[in-house]
């Protein structure tokens, strides 16, 4: 804006030095000059077509008016003994305020075509951002699509895979024990037993993970204490940290109950707080904390650990995705279904050397459930 006014300025003034500059040349020569008066009162245009392209149709009719004002003293005093110059000179007078009028209106029209197209040069912007939000969330959406469809199928073979793996399982388990009974403390054997048991375990662990995220349990409209969620995940989790030597540091904020299912939560939460603790086998500082802002809740999960490269933060929350040397890469997928299924998301804040930290954003009042619900 300033600008604009700036060269506004500077345009009036050079019309203005314009018209000054030719009357001067009218007043200050001689009427014998004829041939030069004829050429003066010309050079009028000049100020008036561009008081015309510079302001429209009021500049270019105030600079004729000004032209003739000034001209007009020249022509009563100096040519009215001569009617046939006098009528010419009158009629050039007549001629400033077309040419100032026609002039102004075409400029006037050009800046309204010119304003037209600029507004319709906005309204396809507009229309191709949208569209072009429309196109992702379509494609977003198929690939939501085609993801459910595939963790349909998977979900289906997963259930019937569960049966026939798991009897085999604890089969070997039982057996295993029951090998481990009957050996001495003393006997090599008795270490082989205790490897075989802790394997089993491993896998049935595995299982676990593989069917949680292939069939996530449906969101019940039910309601829950955050702060309860991070309490008793904290409380799970104590002997592990003190194993670690990480200092927990808890900060909660004003206890409410929101909408969703607690254990699902506690689920979410607790794979991240394992996740931290993992990171951080020689120690190190966990925070965990609420917050409430607006409508929503924030569940935050801080450590101090390696933190996680930039090439990874896409894909971190990808099925069987991990960073680290052992896990199955399924607990942040878990932790985004869910979180997800109770219409929150994931925040992720990470710089390598420095640490991590996760917030779960939950809606405190989930419209969609409630309005299924009635």
């Amino acid at each position: 804006m300033p600008s604009i006014l700036k060269a506004n300025r500077l345009r009036l003034s050079i019309i203005a030095g314009l018209l000054l500059a030719v009357t001067a040349m009218h007043y200050l020569t001689t009427t014998q000059l004829v041939n030069a008066h004829d050429v003066y009162r010309r050079l009028y245009y000049v100020p008036i077509v561009l008081g015309g392209v510079w302001f429209a149709l009021r500049g270019g009719i105030v600079t004729s008016i000004l032209a003739s004002l000034l001209y007009m003293p020249h022509v009563l005093f100096h040519w009215q003994h001569y009617p046939s110059i006098a009528l010419e000179q009158y009629l050039e007078i007549v001629l400033y305020n077309v040419i100032g009028c026609l002039t102004g209106f075409l400029a006037e029209r050009e800046r309204q075509q010119k304003l037209r197209y600029q507004k319709t040069a906005e309204t396809l912007e507009e229309s191709y951002r949208k569209l072009r939000e429309q196109a992702d969330q379509i494609i977003e959406i198929e690939g939501q699509l085609r993801r459910a469809d595939r963790l349909s199928a998977l979900g289906e073979l997963s259930a019937g895979m569960a049966h026939e793996i798991r009897n085999p399982l604890g089969s070997i388990k039982g057996t295993a024990e029951i090998l481990r009974d009957g050996v001495a403390p003393d006997d090599p054997k008795l270490e082989f037993a205790d490897i075989l048991i802790k394997e089993v375990d491993r896998l049935n662990k595995v299982l676990e993970d593989f069917l949680r995220f292939a069939r996530p349990e449906p969101v019940e409209l039910g309601r829950f204490s955050p702060n309860k969620v991070i309490e008793e995940v904290l409380e799970l989790t104590r002997q592990q940290a003190l194993s670690n030597r990480v200092r927990v540091e808890v900060a909660l904020a004003e206890d409410m109950e929101i909408p969703g299912r607690g254990e699902q939560i506690q689920q979410a939460l607790l794979n991240l707080v394992l996740n931290a603790l993992q990171v951080m086998p020689d120690g190190g500082q966990l925070k965990v904390s609420s917050t409430v802002h607006g409508n929503e809740v924030g569940i935050h999960v801080s450590d101090n650990g390696p933190g996680i490269a930039m090439e990874d933060r896409d894909r971190i929350f990808n099925p069987f995705v991990t960073t680290r040397d052992s896990g199955t890469g399924l607990g942040l997928a878990i932790t985004q279904r869910i979180i997800q299924g109770h219409d929150g998301h994931i925040h992720l804040e990470s710089t390598p050397g420095q640490g991590s930290s996760f917030t779960l954003c939950l809606p405190i009042s989930m419209r969609d459930m409630e309005t299924e619900k009635s």
